[in-house]
């Protein structure tokens, strides 16, 4: 979905013709697999954060068209509203001060950001959900000014038969609302790691990241409220889900998904269930030749699996997978988002490389138990892990999966002391029980359950760069 397109409607004729070449390219990625033609060497990371536009109110304001114009950067694009953009990386390989580098450059971008937005009298947050998000705001009149966004909300729309999108949140109180478009997905704004690994064994790193999903995203929440009410830890989670149902019965009416099963044999598994499973939503034929799949590349950027396999090219044009790890909200401070990607990297290449079995024998269906449950409940869910039984997601990362984090990313090659900093974030968060839900929550009520109230403090203390676990009330 980061690619342009040239039309926004379609007719039966252009889904045929895109559904022939899709099945064509997936033919051929099956080729490419079976002979060994796919990037099989090294690691790299990057990530995408996408972030909001504020006016002086923290509204959202919608400008994001000037403000790309006058920051002109190549790796700050637009997102589906007018108040959001999107910043990227540079890919790095993944060893030595690759971390380190990236918080400094996402540090150097995110200042550059502020200081155009400041000049243009406006204001920028990263943040799983803007407490002050208002259903106004997520009209068409805020849909940003490019093709394929018109193109998604259309299609989307007729496949529903003209039937409202229905959201339905039972938290700490219950959200229950209709929206004419898909404009509810822009209320969700996350911190997506990529993460390239050898394609033979990229179905297993996909595994292994469903399986730690729940226990991470626990502790990583940062979006407990929503049109006014508290719901989730992650209310990011329900609601990208609801904002894009195209109301259906069978899986592929569901295009937010955490999966239905772990992969057997290569992450190909997932692109032949998109062919199979999901209808197509953009059916732009482009002219390029089969081997540089298109097609496949737009209908997969159609699905936004929680945990979703990604075909990309090295330099010389070689193809690579990528696993692109969705779960994890924007904020609250630069080292806390690489914090979070520390230990999820780490995690997963450990889980790779220290046994057989990636997911450790959690079954599929818990894995999947485990992520809802720490979307909802955060520190305070109730997670089941093979030889622990139920147990909390402190237990779980302090006594398990943070020290094989640090023993995955020391394997990397990754900087022992990059190692202790990051992981010590994540370790002093769970200590004090300090996500940005948490905090969120307990600003909130400290000042007199005033949302204005919350995004001054909450801004301010992102602007000091401190880790959310230091944040003072």
């Amino acid at each position: 979905m980061g690619e342009e397109i040239s039309r926004s409607e379609f007719e039966a004729a252009d889904f045929a013709r895109f559904n022939a070449r899709l099945a064509g390219e997936t033919a051929l990625l099956r080729e490419q697999f079976g002979e060994g033609r796919l990037a099989s060497a090294g690691y790299a990371f990057g990530f995408e954060i996408e972030v909001w536009l504020l006016d002086h109110g923290y509204f959202p304001n919608s400008i994001n068209e000037a403000f790309l114009a006058r920051l002109d950067h190549p790796l700050v694009v637009p997102e589906l509203s007018r108040f959001n953009v999107e910043l990227n990386s540079v890919p790095l390989p993944l060893r030595g001060d690759a971390l380190l580098r990236a918080e400094m450059e996402l540090e150097r971008l995110w200042g550059h950001c502020n200081a155009v937005a400041h000049a243009m009298d406006a204001n920028m947050v990263m943040i799983g959900t803007l407490p002050t998000i208002r259903d106004e705001d997520l009209s068409l009149d805020n849909i940003s000014p490019l093709k394929r966004y018109h193109a998604l909300n259309h299609e989307v729309l007729r496949r529903r038969q003209g039937r409202p999108l229905r959201v339905d949140i039972a938290g700490r109180e219950r959200l229950v609302a209709e929206h004419g478009d898909v404009m509810l997905e822009a209320a969700t704004t996350s911190f997506q790691v990529h993460l390239q690994a050898p394609a033979a064994l990229a179905h297993r790193f996909y595994n292994a990241s469903l399986a730690v999903s729940g226990p991470l995203l626990a502790a990583c929440g940062n979006a407990p409220f929503l049109f006014g009410r508290s719901l989730w830890e992650e209310t990011r989670i329900p609601l990208f889900e609801q904002a894009v149902d195209l109301a259906g019965l069978h899986a592929g009416s569901r295009r937010v998904t955490f999966g239905e099963d772990y992969l057997r044999r290569s992450v190909l598994e997932c692109f032949e269930e998109n062919l199979r499973e999901y209808p197509v939503l953009l059916p732009l034929e482009f002219p390029d030749r089969p081997h540089e799949f298109r097609h496949l590349r737009l209908h997969n950027g159609t699905i936004w699996r929680w945990n979703r396999p990604l075909l990309g090219f090295d330099e010389d044009g070689r193809p690579h997978v990528r696993i692109e790890h969705r779960i994890l909200p924007a904020g609250p401070s630069i080292l806390d988002m690489l914090a979070n990607a520390a230990a999820y990297l780490g995690m997963v290449y450990a889980l790779v490389h220290e046994g057989e079995d990636e997911t450790l024998g959690l079954p599929f269906a818990t894995a999947r138990r485990n992520f809802y449950a720490a979307a909802r409940d955060g520190l305070r869910a109730r997670l089941e892990w093979p030889g622990a039984g139920e147990t909390s997601p402190r237990d779980l990362l302090e006594g398990e999966l943070l020290p094989r984090a640090a023993r995955g990313l020391a394997r990397l090659g990754i900087d022992a002391e990059d190692i202790e900093r990051y992981l010590g974030v994540l370790g002093a968060r769970l200590a004090g029980g300090a996500t940005g839900a948490a905090w969120q929550q307990a600003c909130f009520e400290s000042r007199g359950r005033d949302f204005y109230e919350l995004m001054a403090t909450y801004c301010e203390r992102q602007r000091s760069r401190a880790p959310v676990h230091e944040w003072d009330l």
